[in-house]
């Protein structure tokens, strides 16, 4: 089991000021420490949080692998043909969404049509590529048709079930379609909505072999991570005024 962790919501902190901190690049790194299998990030139309410079840096900086999920627009398109990222996720992307809501409606001619386009796009790049598709059979069978090496099992209903028996059955389905498709030669992973309390189960589904998750990583390490950023800021803070008698009006550099 692989754990690629997203960091868009890094990003997604740093644009409600639009300054440069905190920087997903550096949260990448930190999560490669942490024991990350992989870096996901989603390099939306919109640029709503990762921006083409995260893109870039990442693709040079990111030594384990970086998923780049996009949708089967040109734009996106001609930049990851250009940064080559070890795997690309064709996902689907609407405007006035807060966060991807399902999976790619590949029964749909237009989406199917385009969805194809861009695997063969990427795959002439030499980037293996991953559909996001619901849990269902249909889904699958298109994916393994469409050319696609991997899926992407959607697991946003699962994640958000609150009564036992339709958690039960949203778990049902991501296991049936699991089994589908590694029968049928791809390559399972999943992701949306997973946390810390809803993962094992998941987890513990053979077929699969890769998790992608982001917000609740995100969230907890916002918690996990804060005793020691404010202990740096104490030391920093409660240095000052020795600094000050030793400099005068001394302004020290960036990163000082």
């Amino acid at each position: 089991m692989r754990l690629y962790v997203n960091v868009d919501h890094v990003a997604t902190v740093r644009e409600a000021r639009g300054t440069n901190e905190p920087d997903p690049v550096h949260a990448a790194y930190s999560a490669e420490l942490g024991g990350a299998d992989g870096i996901t990030v989603h390099l939306r139309e919109d640029r709503r949080h990762i921006s083409d410079r995260d893109v870039r840096l990442l693709a040079e900086t990111v030594r384990t692998g970086m998923n780049l999920e996009l949708a089967a627009a040109d734009e996106v398109l001609s930049i990851a043909e250009e940064i080559r990222p070890m795997q690309a996720t064709l996902v689907p992307e609407r405007r006035e969404e807060l966060t991807t809501e399902g999976g790619l409606n590949l029964g749909a001619p237009p989406v199917r049509r385009a969805t194809g386009d861009a695997v063969s796009r990427l795959v002439a790049a030499g980037i293996r590529v991953s559909l996001f598709i619901d849990p269902d059979e249909a889904s699958v069978a298109a994916s393994k048709a469409l050319g696609a090496e991997a899926i992407e099992l959607h697991t946003g209903e699962y994640a958000n079930a609150v009564a036992d028996r339709d958690r039960a059955r949203e778990f049902g389905r991501i296991r049936n379609a699991a089994e589908l498709a590694a029968g049928a030669g791809l390559s399972v992973h999943a992701g949306h909505g997973l946390t810390y309390a809803n993962v094992t189960p998941v987890a513990a589904l053979e077929p699969i072999e890769e998790l992608n998750i982001g917000h609740s990583i995100v969230s907890r390490a916002l918690t996990t991570g804060m005793t020691d950023a404010v202990r740096e800021m104490r030391r920093l803070v409660h240095g000052a005024p020795s600094r000050v008698r030793e400099h005068g009006s001394w302004i020290p550099p960036i990163g000082y």
